[in-house]
């Protein structure tokens, strides 16, 4: 009895230290794995401000995740970057080019330029199953805020399946989010969230700075699918369709029909392959290729857009929907979806700038469509300023000569920057309302 006592005892102090020394050298081996192939991101970004195109310097974080030098970070750390600096773990500076973009998930490819260096392979992570993932779990973020630095913090998985509605650039229509109170800082953006085995299950993007340890990232399982599409296209290429759907749990309460179910065609866009098949507001869609859809609640609804986005662009798709109570079966063509960010550029002699008008942008100023480009900028003081040119009208024509996109705007303006005697006329147009604006020397 007195022996068990004492085993008790042994075991009732021993094994937590034992346990907790495990957990402190796992967390020491996740660090280790995983800090060699961390990269401090420093992008040299153009942008425009007030009708004038500047450079600026940002940083972000990124990880590698093959031997040749790929790298995958946040789209909103490389976007417009025209000259980028990564720096390794071995503190070495290495050039990089992006490689692609994917504004619709907030994801970035670049490539780390080693022709220069005396080694041609680099150290590089495993990528993890973001969908085997359970709350509760931990985790560990890592990131290089501080360029030579790097950062590590330890937590659990909040939630799997958190929901943003889309505010400005920030998008995310395709995936839900992983929340985890490892604390992500400023500068961690596009760095890993890993697991206890050192594979990267998410790619940090947000945090909520009036919150506590309140961090966001990106499933690595929507990462896989980005990447694969950049490394062989350069870009990401989805169907549209041209519908926003909601959620029915509102629907189902007001008909008082607890089967229902389904999505809810909220709107439809102008011109849309959903418009010319006759799909209204108010439809109520619940098969798509023969397969049940339904979203009660707006949690279900990236699944659903992720679905379409997916099928390859011109197929036929086939819809079964739900009309004042009558069943209708409709089939669509998908069409390509169009850019989501604008290229600019900068008119220097008349001291503005202006923006590829993209569907996006068409349907934010309730635009008819895309033709002509958007001003997203004046400089004080200028020729455009003194002829009352504003930010966010519309430039639909010079002198005699239509704007039907930036390209041919940039052959017009080349031939045209240079005033006559009698000015040069824009006819530019803001909300429906058209005006003439003439640019003259002072």
């Amino acid at each position: 009895m007195i022996l068990f006592k004492l085993i008790f005892s042994f075991l009732f102090f021993v094994f937590p230290l034992f346990a907790q020394n495990h957990f402190q050298e796992q967390i020491l081996d996740v660090k280790n794995k995983v800090l060699p192939a961390l990269v401090h991101i420093q992008p040299v970004k153009e942008i425009f401000a007030s009708g004038k195109r500047v450079k600026v310097k940002v940083t972000g974080s990124g990880i590698i995740f093959s031997p040749e030098g790929y790298v995958l970070t946040n789209n909103h750390v490389a976007e417009k970057a025209k000259y980028v600096v990564c720096t390794l773990a071995n503190k070495d500076e290495v050039p990089a080019y992006v490689v692609g973009l994917d504004a619709l998930t907030d994801l970035a490819v670049l490539k780390l330029d080693l022709s220069g260096k005396d080694y041609k392979t680099v150290g590089h992570v495993n990528f993890g199953d973001s969908d085997s993932l359970q709350v509760g779990q931990f985790v560990m973020a890592l990131g290089s805020p501080l360029g030579l630095s790097r950062s590590v913090s330890l937590g659990v998985i909040s939630s799997l399946d958190r929901y943003f509605e889309d505010r400005g650039k920030m998008v995310s229509p395709f995936n839900l989010w992983i929340q985890t109170d490892a604390a992500i800082n400023p500068g961690n953006s596009g760095g890993p969230l890993v697991d206890m085995d050192g594979n990267v299950i998410g790619i940090n993007a947000r945090a909520i700075t009036f919150g506590e340890n309140l961090g966001f990232a990106i499933p690595i399982n929507t990462a896989k699918l980005v990447i694969d599409r950049i490394l062989k296209y350069k870009e990401v290429k989805r169907s549209y369709i041209g519908i926003e759907w909601q959620e029915i749990k509102d629907l189902k309460y007001y008909k008082n029909d607890p089967s229902l179910s389904g999505v809810l065609v909220s709107h439809i866009d102008k011109n849309s392959p959903a418009e010319k098949a006759g799909i209204n507001p108010g439809d109520i869609i619940y098969s798509l290729n023969g397969t049940e859809i339904s979203a009660v609640f707006r949690e279900e609804l990236p699944f659903i857009r992720k679905k379409i986005s997916e099928i390859t662009v011109g197929d036929n798709i086939a819809f079964d929907l739900l009309r004042d109570n009558k069943k209708i079966k409709i089939e669509l063509i998908t069409e390509l979806r169009g850019k989501f960010e604008g290229n600019e550029f900068e008119c220097e002699e008349w001291g503005l700038s202006v923006k590829e008008i993209t569907p996006r942008i068409a349907k934010n100023f309730k635009l008819k469509d895309t033709n002509g480009v958007l001003i997203s900028g004046v400089r004080r003081g200028s020729l455009a300023d003194d002829a009352e040119v504003f930010r966010g009208d519309i430039l639909n024509k010079i002198d005699d000569k239509n704007i039907i996109n930036l390209d041919q705007f940039k052959e017009i303006y080349k031939n045209l920057k240079f005033l006559p005697k009698k000015g040069r006329m824009l006819q530019v147009s803001f909300r429906n309302s058209t005006k003439f604006a003439l640019l003259k020397e002072k």
